[in-house]
């Protein structure tokens, strides 16, 4: 209602719900795993006090039990495409030759929320306000991203901005696959695979560093 019909941002002519469901669906699984994996220091400083097991367990867990959220929302996205295709078939357009590529979307999502998630992780530990900033944070990293907006619309002069962000070709492509419509380019997705990587081994080297020493934070 607020983006579709009062602030009239296109769609690229793709049926509102489904536009902003694949936006979303997709950002929340990003979002949840890094503001839910930030915590994981913290947030368990009681049960690391008692007993010892490997500390990267707790946010390897976050990571499934969001994944576990992301399947159902999946299931519901893919409830209203059904109803869409039945009232409308030429309204979306599916790549089929394409759904190879949703296990790769969610393997890098997953690792840049995991990699973010670890390196804030390491903050919060000694810096326990940090949280507030990260969850504020990523919600206005969201309107910097096409999840509310497609690519389209966006000036040559400042797409390489958008790009930058490393979700930016995960939500774009994600659209491309289920609807046809949208930016797949496997340059900018090779680029977030990079970064996800290189995030994830950044983060998971702080990560072992802080929780060594964590319980003199706790």
């Amino acid at each position: 209602v607020i983006f579709g019909n009062i602030a009239n941002i296109s769609t690229d002519g793709l049926p509102k719900p489904l536009f902003y469901m694949a936006g979303i669906i997709t950002w929340n699984y990003f979002s949840t795993a890094l503001t839910s994996t930030s915590n994981s220091l913290a947030g368990n400083a009681g049960i690391f006090g008692k007993v010892y097991f490997p500390r990267i367990m707790i946010p390897l867990a976050t990571i499934i039990s969001s994944l576990v959220r992301y399947f159902i929302q999946l299931i519901l996205f893919i409830g209203f495409m059904g109803y869409f295709l039945i009232n409308n078939p030429k309204s979306i357009e599916i790549q089929f030759q394409l759904l190879w590529l949703l296990p790769v979307f969610i393997i890098i999502m997953g690792l840049q929320g995991l990699g973010f998630g670890l390196l804030f992780s390491a903050l919060t530990a000694k810096y326990r306000d940090i949280r507030f900033l990260i969850g504020f944070g990523v919600r206005l990293l969201m309107y910097a991203s096409p999840v509310i907006f497609p690519l389209s619309i966006v000036s040559e002069k400042y797409k390489w901005i958008i790009l930058g962000n490393p979700m930016s070709a995960i939500i774009e492509s994600f659209r491309y696959v289920f609807f046809g419509m949208g930016v797949l380019d496997f340059k900018y997705l090779g680029y977030s695979f990079l970064i996800a990587l290189s995030i994830f081994f950044l983060g998971y080297i702080f990560f072992n560093k802080v929780e060594q020493k964590f319980i003199d934070y706790a």
